[in-house]
């Protein structure tokens, strides 16, 4: 069982990311992590050539070979067959890899990073490289060894195997399956940005989520989940642009720009409430931790406070009575408007709309 950790605060999320950081032989903060981020806790850690569904391992070898036969001959660097994997991942072919970050705050990003996903919890997964080292066929072990390296690089996977097939192949004789974490080449801003790598299966069939439950036992300190609390998003969202880690630094470009600017200037902080008796909007008006403070307002009403919050199951509730509601943080443009218009009248207009 893969331990999950619900934290209640910025400041407990920021401990929990960084726990275990410390590396005492160097006497410098060196975190042996890397980080994925999902806006929605309970989505699993499937890769997308597992997503095409029916008999997927068996399509990688005609995905790829197609891939590298249409594309410009100077999409990846060299002809590595690893170049060209990453290469593939990076603009969106399915593959058996999966996209993680060295960055903690990278990763929270993804969780807040569209605003219609911060009605729901989300999950940060973090693994520790070093440990799933243990797990390697000793050759492979003993090229990142060698290299003084946490991770693989494609010349280093170059040297043990030149194919995918290859790769398989050898590691079923040498030691069974388990899972690589490499770096890709630095081939655009994005991939440098993100402080991206990717992990990768050693069959294009394993998933990597029941790999690390089945290690889980014989290795406590391989990995764990923070939980983040669907009300903390908002705040996550507000302290992540402060430190620059916007939609601007991760998608380098006018597309990006764009993105950060739609986001930024929207009304987020008018939501949608449904009770069981009824709907209404709100404003909310303050945070503490993961307790979301609003004034709900009915319809050519005044506002009524509340408070509502998430718990362990995800489901959102009112903390004073105990119902359970849903949320809606993307509510229909029209209504914002009609609410923003009474706030205005009333000289009550919420800030930053």
């Amino acid at each position: 069982m893969i331990e999950e950790i619900r934290v209640q605060s910025w400041n407990e999320l920021l401990d929990r990311l960084y726990e275990g950081s410390w590396h005492p032989a160097h006497g410098r903060f060196r975190p042996p992590f890397v980080f994925r981020a999902l806006a929605h806790r309970d989505r699993p850690l499937t890769t997308s050539l597992h997503r095409l569904g029916g008999s997927f391992g068996g399509l990688e070898y005609h995905v790829l070979r197609n891939f590298r036969k249409y594309a410009h001959r100077s999409a990846a660097p060299g002809d590595s067959a690893w170049n060209w994997l990453a290469v593939a991942k990076h603009h969106g072919l399915p593959t058996r890899l999966l996209d993680w970050t060295f960055s903690p705050f990278v990763a929270l990003h993804f969780t807040t990073e569209h605003l219609e996903d911060f009605a729901r919890d989300a999950v940060v997964w973090c693994v520790n490289c070093v440990e799933a080292q243990r797990f390697l066929p000793r050759p492979l072990a003993e090229l990142l060894r060698k290299e003084g390296a946490s991770v693989f690089t494609a010349d280093m996977l170059d040297s043990y195997a030149r194919t995918l097939a290859a790769f398989d192949e050898r590691v079923r004789k040498e030691g069974g399956p388990c899972v690589i974490f490499f770096e890709p080449p630095s081939l655009d801003e994005r991939i440098v940005n993100q402080m991206a790598l990717f992990s990768m299966m050693s069959d294009p069939v394993s998933q990597l989520e029941p790999w690390l439950a089945g290690k889980q036992p014989e290795c406590s300190k391989l990995c764990w989940k923070i939980v983040i609390p669907a009300p903390l998003k908002w705040e996550i969202r507000d302290k992540l642009d402060m430190a620059n880690i916007t939609e601007r630094v991760i998608y380098p470009g006018l597309d990006g720009l764009s993105q950060w600017l739609k986001r930024y200037y929207s009304p987020s902080n008018i939501i949608e409430l449904e009770y069981p008796g009824g709907g209404c909007l709100a404003v909310i008006e303050r945070f503490d931790g993961a307790l979301m403070h609003v004034g709900r307002h009915a319809a050519g009403g005044g506002p009524h406070p509340a408070v509502i919050t998430t718990s362990a199951d995800g489901i959102w509730r009112d903390a004073s009575t105990g119902e359970t509601i849903s949320v809606n943080p993307k509510p229909a443009p029209e209504k914002v408007s009609r609410l923003l218009e009474l706030l205005a009248k009333r000289g009550a207009a919420p800030a930053g709309s």
